[in-house]
């Protein structure tokens, strides 16, 4: 680059950490004034690296290119999955595209629907989104959340479904919560935290969550209290009513890891924050969800002592447990409770099947899928009516209609698409890692594509906190795809694609696990002759940036250039901003000696070297991310661009009123991608 990157001083702030050994370590932080967003330092940072960066990307030949076909990708009516409350329908929908979905209501699935919450009307820039919506049990009213700017911070509101109207006062400071109402329809429960102080809501620790009961027609400062536990500050709690209404129970959570506590307790006379709850599962040995109940028993979901997943039954009153699906061959993602039986979700090597089983557990028949791909889906327990979406890589979610037991999918909808879908294939390959594991990858790309090493690929991976990453529809890879660029999706370890036993084995002191498969990928692209290291770019988001910023700073070889977005890069300070403790089952933390050396060998912050030649990268966050606080960024990037050798660009994107990604708006979206995809054509070459 001829432009001189903004000045970035370095201070002398050192902190001081205990090895194993029982020594001290001297770590510098030179940057640690970035971690400060709102310091006039860190504003004219921010202001003069986002001048840089548009400067930069103004002047790439494919940018106007991208933006205007993106948006012609995007142009096309996208139906959300559909689910039923009391004879009422509801379902999002964005005819095209606006900024945000809308959310609408029908009295059948196949409409017509009429809106009920339109986002869009809610801020003047587009960036209040609908985070969350639960309706009561006969369908007459709403409880939603939105967020504002990407915080994750959650607003409740309640409305009444028939008259469109907002009843009551908002809900504040609630967070990682959904809504459970009572069976009659008289409130709901929900978590929240206390309000935080000045200048903290975007960087204070979220801890001390409460379980609330908030009772129609009352304001927020007389809920009930239902569920807190100072003793233990990390809990989270998670509530959720049976559908007969006879019981209330509660996961409760530490911090990312899929292992919780289920407390149960009656919905009797006293009220719903009466009473004690029962201890079902009493330590975090192992995942537990409520898929249903008939009566005194509960139908649970667990991995306890199945690491790929089992269906249980246990009587709530006797104790009595049995297994009715056993562990499989494959991964058990998802049980629904339906009419006489159960309707399952398995994950075969990433991509999804879908099966029905008597109420013993027996299965019944399979349900046949359209493609390879992605289902959701959505049931009430007593209605044989199911709603199933399905999505793959060039199929863009499709809305499907189920009657159990014997039906076939119905189409609800059918988007049409400005693309030649056919023109391109979806394959797997399996690259062998450092220790021999086989880690399976999709390729998407045109069906004539050379095996010569010229094509330019993009590498995408993710890796962790048992997230499985199954074939998903994007309209910004499609013009990836168009303008002649690959397109790989890495399943590595640390994600749940195989279980708990592969979640784990990218963990902790096996993290490193995670970065050999993602290395191995791009070898083995390049072996295969996909592609090769010139032509190789790296993308990932959060713990997907954390793998991206790990694999240029071990392998920068390997990559021709990078994209890290809203990126955990400081892995010895992560924890000390807001929900950022809650990962520490995945990474450990550098406070203990025993793993400080182990995050400290691969924090990207921390192994950058002066004098290496590393990729052309593009590092992009927003400065209302409250879930990995853009300091992440600001430091890495400051430093990647002192230490860089060579001309390759190192560049940071900072969006404005957004945050970790979620309810950014449609604009905003298009805008950044059509960046990100001109800026790796300009780097790996036409």
């Amino acid at each position: 680059m001829s432009n001189p990157y903004p000045e970035s001083p370095r201070g002398d702030h050192v902190d001081v950490y205990q090895n194993a050994a029982g020594q001290e370590v001297r770590v510098p932080d030179p940057y640690r004034w970035l971690e400060d967003p709102d310091s006039p330092e860190t504003r004219r940072w921010v202001e003069a690296q986002n001048a840089l960066t548009a400067d930069f990307l103004a002047g790439l030949p494919a940018r106007d290119a991208y933006r205007e076909r993106l948006t012609a990708l995007w142009d096309f009516p996208r139906d959300g999955l559909p689910w039923e409350r009391g004879g009422r329908y509801f379902r999002t929908f964005n005819p095209g595209l606006l900024g945000q979905p809308v959310l609408q209501t029908a009295d059948s699935p196949r409409g017509p629907w009429r809106e009920l919450l339109d986002p869009n009307a809610l801020s003047a820039d587009g960036t209040v989104a609908l985070m969350g919506a639960s309706v009561s049990r006969d369908g007459a009213r709403l409880a939603y959340a939105t967020q504002s700017g990407g915080s994750d911070w959650l607003t409740w509101q309640v409305r009444d479904v028939a008259s469109g109207q907002d009843s009551g006062e908002p809900l504040r400071w609630s967070k990682f919560s959904g809504a459970a109402w009572l069976p009659d329809g008289s409130g709901f429960f929900y978590s929240a935290y206390d309000a935080p102080g000045e200048g903290e809501a975007l960087t204070g620790a979220n801890r001390n969550q409460r379980l609330m009961f908030h009772r129609l027609g009352t304001a927020q400062q007389t809920d009930e209290l239902v569920l807190e536990r100072p003793d233990q500050p990390d809990w989270g709690f998670s509530a959720d009513v049976t559908e007969d209404g006879a019981w209330l129970t509660v996961q409760v959570w530490l911090g990312t890891s899929p292992k919780n506590l289920v407390w149960v307790r009656p919905l009797g006379a006293g009220g719903p924050g009466a009473g004690n709850f029962q201890p079902l599962v009493g330590d975090f040995r192992a995942m537990y969800h409520l898929v249903g109940n008939d009566g005194d028993t509960l139908y649970l979901h667990t991995d306890d002592d199945a690491p790929l997943g089992k269906l249980t039954a246990w009587n709530v009153r006797t104790g009595v447990r049995r297994d009715l699906i056993p562990e499989g061959a494959d991964k058990l993602e998802q049980v629904l409770t339906v009419p006489g039986g159960f309707l399952a979700v398995t994950l075969h090597d990433a991509s999804h099947r879908l099966t029905l089983h008597d109420r013993n557990g027996e299965r019944q028949r399979e349900i046949e899928l359209p493609a390879l791909g992605t289902v959701s889906v959505s049931a009430e327990q007593d209605s044989p009516e199911v709603f199933v979406a399905f999505t793959s890589f060039l199929v863009p979610t499709r809305p499907y209609r189920l009657e159990l037991p014997g039906g076939k999918m119905e189409p609800l909808a059918d988007p049409a698409l400005d693309f030649d879908a056919a023109a391109y294939e979806v394959t797997q390959e399996f690259a062998l890692s450092k220790d021999g594991t086989r880690v399976p990858m999709f390729i998407v790309a045109h069906k004539d594509a050379p095996r010569d090493g010229s094509n330019r690929t993009l590498l995408y991976g993710y890796g962790g906190f048992s997230i499985s990453l199954t074939p998903a529809f994007s309209a910004s890879r499609l013009a990836w795809l168009e303008r002649g660029g690959v397109f790989v999706q890495a399943n590595l370890r640390g994600g749940g694609e195989y279980g708990e036993a592969w979640h784990e084995a990218g963990t902790l002191r096996q993290k490193q696990n995670v970065f050999d498969d993602f290395a191995a990928c791009a070898e083995h692209l390049t072996r295969q002759g996909w592609t090769r290291p010139a032509r190789l770019a790296i993308q990932g988001g959060s713990n997907g940036g954390l793998l991206v910023g790990a694999s240029i700073t071990q392998r920068p070889e390997l990559f021709g250039a990078a994209v890290a977005q809203v990126g955990v890069l400081d892995m010895l300070r992560y924890q000390h901003f807001t929900i950022g403790w809650a990962w520490a089952s995945d990474y450990g933390r550098s406070d203990d000696p025993e793993m400080f050396a182990a995050l400290r060998a691969y924090s990207p912050l921390h192994n950058l070297r002066e004098g290496t030649r590393y990729p052309a990268t593009l590092i992009t966050t927003g400065d209302h991310d409250d879930r990995v606080v853009p300091a992440h960024s600001y430091k890495f990037a400051a430093e990647l661009q002192r230490v860089q050798a060579g001309d390759a660009p190192t560049l940071i994107r900072i969006q404005t009123r957004a945050g970790h990604g979620a309810g950014k708006p449609t604009a905003l979206i298009i805008e950044e991608a059509a960046d990100i995809w001109a800026f790796l054509e300009e780097v790996l070459g036409g």
